[in-house]
């Protein structure tokens, strides 16, 4: 690309309005892909998808495409990872929590990404080492201390395990949920939550690697759980302010990072 990547591909992305917008609230399902009601498909999030993999292709033939609806290659040293729909059953409600999501993942490092809250059209978007930005004015984690801090998480709770996690997380701070990953991310890079974590989740790579790579930019710390470092194929992690981060990984503490 001769441009830079946010100015040729936010365009694109901001053109899934048209397709979104006059269906929501207002569309059928066509399936479900578990007995969840939060797993359901309708024919614009394999719309949106077949549109964003052709749109994309155009201004860079080179580069691969990986989606929710249809998968793809992730072998390829450069790809696109799409989430179409992000919040699908929220959209054919008309809740206003569901986004659509890409990632621009070369040599395994998220890159570039872009979450576009459709509903309100505003765009979130992160390009590794130039910052975060919400339609085009600079985003930022929070500074709030331990005791004023609110976190979302990830996780099945229907095991022993996951909800011993869980208890010890509530101790410690406000638990809030959107069930919708990109909102979710959104708020934390802008600073009104502290921070997301994932432990044993039930989402994919394309539900977690854009929001990674914004609220990395931003000024938080993104790391796997147990490390100091981050591989969006790893998808137990957390994503949060340096404050909230280092709460939740100091020694003792419910994450703690291996020596």
């Amino acid at each position: 690309m001769n441009t830079s990547v946010a100015d040729s591909v936010l365009p694109i992305v901001q053109r899934t309005r048209d397709m979104l917008m006059p269906f929501y609230g207002n569309i059928e399902v066509l399936e479900y892909k578990s007995e969840s009601a939060h797993d359901a498909v309708t024919r614009l999030d394999r719309g949106v998808e077949t549109f964003l993999a052709e749109e994309l292709k155009k201004i860079d033939p080179t580069a691969g495409f990986a989606g929710e609806e249809f998968g793809g290659d992730r072998t390829a040293d450069r790809f696109w990872l799409c989430d179409p729909i992000d919040g699908t059953a929220h959209y054919i409600r008309g809740l206003p929590y569901c986004t659509v999501m890409l990632a621009l993942i070369e040599e395994g490092s998220v890159n570039f990404s872009v979450i576009y809250d459709f509903v309100n059209d505003t765009f979130y978007n992160a390009t590794r080492g130039k910052g975060a930005f919400s339609n085009n004015t600079r985003i930022s984690v929070s500074n709030r201390l331990e005791n004023d801090m609110y976190f979302c998480w990830e996780t099945h709770m229907e095991k022993p395990e996951n909800m011993d996690i869980f208890l010890k997380l509530r101790e410690k701070t406000i638990l809030f949920k959107a069930l919708c990953a990109g909102h979710e991310y959104m708020l934390v890079a802008t600073g009104k939550l502290e921070g997301r974590v994932t432990f044993d989740p039930y989402g994919h790579d394309w539900d977690y690697a854009p929001g990674s790579l914004l609220v990395s930019e931003a000024g938080g710390v993104v790391a796997n759980l147990g490390s100091s470092s981050y591989d969006h194929r790893n998808l137990d992690f957390i994503a949060a302010s340096p404050n909230a981060f280092k709460m939740l990984t100091e020694e003792g503490s419910i994450f703690p990072i291996s020596a």
